[in-house]
């Protein structure tokens, strides 16, 4: 089985945050986001991962090689591609095309999921989806009585069906998916000047192909820093108590669970938590943090925080509710 991963966006939605690191490595609960998406990828199938490709754009060979680190974590090998220009789903998964080959999971990396179903590989492709209240703003599919997909909605005006389509597609023939991915390529065929997977879908559909859905029980975004917050403590209630990665230091302060807490962290006359994650070699003092990101190597001082999302290397005094501040930013 290969993984699929494109990423090149530039996260822009989750600045200040993406102008450092790419959004797929902005942790959530103490890991990054597209490690939770491969994992989380692994425990429904029952293959082993041999491959994971990364699509992105120039984000530098540190990038490259954490992402090649975070593939060989699951035993298997890390390939990096690139995307120079963004054309659409469908031009950015043929970037990885020498990948397509055999079982392919394509899973866009701005996206988190729980389900307990188990991939069916002799299936010729599954769909994930969610159900949603308002399937307006989505793709959608609807389905026949047998559970076989009919058609890909985008953004339907009016009720067809309320299975919205999050993002994460498997495919049991990766050189037939190469193959329509590269026609729409050759025959310029664009949804809103871009090349996009769904018409690729739909052409395999029209040939034959039965595509069948993975309903997952939860879908999580990590589009901006609100849902990427709200995020961290969905994983978190997941997990359901702390996780702690190291030795910390505590000086008459309350850890209220759950929380990631990261190593060699000083704890000195705060309450934190619940649903807070605090990131390596970070210092809080004297503050209340609720419902937060604090990511490596920050100050926090006299901080009352929550629904906040603080970098790396930031050193913060004062007082707030609501923040959402880059990595080596000073607030005194």
């Amino acid at each position: 089985m290969k993984i699929i991963v494109p990423m090149a966006g530039r996260g822009s939605r989750l600045r200040p945050h993406t102008l450092t690191v790419p959004k797929p490595l902005m942790p959530v609960a103490g890991k990054p986001i597209v490690q939770r998406l491969v994992e989380d990828i692994a425990a429904v199938s029952d293959e082993p991962i041999d491959e994971i490709a990364f699509i992105i754009g120039d984000f530098g060979s540190e990038t490259e090689e954490q992402l090649k680190g975070i593939a060989e974590s699951l035993g298997a090998k890390g390939s990096v591609f690139h995307q120079e220009e963004a054309l659409g789903t469908a031009h950015a998964i043929l970037c990885a095309q020498e990948s397509l080959k055999g079982n392919v999971v394509v899973a866009f990396a701005d996206t988190l999921f729980r389900a307990d179903f188990k991939l069916n590989t002799q299936d010729d492709g599954i769909i994930w989806v969610n159900q949603i209240d308002n399937p307006s703003a989505f793709g959608v599919v609807k389905l026949d009585s047998e559970g076989t997909i009919t058609d890909f909605v985008e953004k339907p005006k009016e009720f067809v069906s309320d299975l919205a389509i999050i993002g994460i597609y498997y495919f049991k023939d990766g050189e037939y998916l190469k193959n329509e991915l590269q026609y729409l390529i050759d025959n310029n065929i664009r949804e809103n000047g871009e090349y996009q997977i769904t018409n690729a879908l739909e052409n395999m559909k029209q040939k034959g192909a039965k595509f069948k859905t993975g309903k997952v029980n939860a879908w999580m975004d990590c589009g901006n820093k609100n849902v990427t917050v709200e995020t961290n403590q969905r994983v978190l209630d997941f997990v359901g108590e702390s996780i702690i990665e190291g030795n910390y230091e505590s000086i008459n302060s309350v850890i209220i669970e759950p929380c990631f807490i990261g190593e060699n962290v000083t704890l000195i006359n705060s309450v934190v938590g619940p649903h807070v994650s605090v990131g390596n070699n970070t210092k809080i003092e004297n503050s209340v943090i609720q419902n937060s990101i604090i990511q490596n190597e920050s100050v926090i001082s006299n901080g009352n925080m929550t629904n906040s999302m603080i970098g790396n290397k930031v050193n913060y005094q004062g007082k707030s509710l609501d923040l959402s501040i880059g990595d080596y930013t000073e607030i005194k």
